[in-house]
């Protein structure tokens, strides 16, 4: 399995909201990184209180000297701007954007995931999968054999995105949809939660129930 990785223990968090907490779940148990705090914009980080606050992105270039890693905690849903932003910045300050995965999933070993992708609590990712950088497969993904995920793509819970699929890049999918077998999803393409989507959608195309 093909991975981003770095022999550096230490990371720093961008974004300090709800879907950070969700990748501390993951930190922890994976024990790779110790956190050394999170940069947000927002001083007011009670809900993720045990860590320093460390100031805002503009402090980027001086934490370089401290940390080479760092994981995009921003969550993605109608927008992938945010955190598309955020790689690019990191990228050029020649941070390393590790491939975080947690230990209670199953992830295939014959597969390739890319950096700044994180592989959340209990996902099922089969063989040769292909995974773009700055991706979230959340929690309970379920990513069958052959699938191929775009950059700055946010695979929500529950979701199962069946054999053969292809997705493109700056892709959000819903909580608990389905992607039947064989399907191709264009770039910037939203699909709602709880749907089956049967056949190919076109870029940019939005989906609801």
């Amino acid at each position: 399995m093909k991975k981003v990785k770095s022999s550096s223990s230490n990371i720093v968090l961008i974004g300090g909201g709800g879907h950070c907490i969700s990748c501390i779940e993951v930190l922890k148990h994976s024990k790779q990184y110790t956190i050394l705090g999170i940069l947000d914009k927002f001083s007011d980080l009670n809900k993720v209180s045990d860590y320093d606050y460390l100031g805002d992105d503009s402090r980027l270039e001086d934490l370089r000297n401290e940390c080479e890693n760092a994981l995009i905690c921003i969550g993605q849903i109608k927008d992938p701007g945010p955190r598309k932003r955020i790689f690019e910045k990191l990228k050029e300050l020649d941070y390393i954007l590790p491939t975080i995965l947690s230990p209670h999933s199953y992830i295939s070993e014959n597969n390739q995931i890319g950096e700044g992708s994180i592989i959340m609590n209990n996902c099922f990712i089969n063989s040769h999968v292909q995974i773009g950088v700055n991706c979230i497969i959340n929690n309970r993904s379920h990513l069958e054999h052959e699938v191929i995920i775009g950059d700055n793509c946010h695979i929500s819970t529950s979701s199962v995105i069946n054999g053969n699929v292809t997705v493109g890049d700056n892709v959000f999918i819903g909580s608990n949809s389905t992607i039947g077998n064989g399907v191709n999803i264009g770039d910037h393409c939203v699909i709602g939660a709880g749907l089956f989507v049967s056949k190919d959608i076109e870029n940019g195309t939005v989906l609801k129930k």
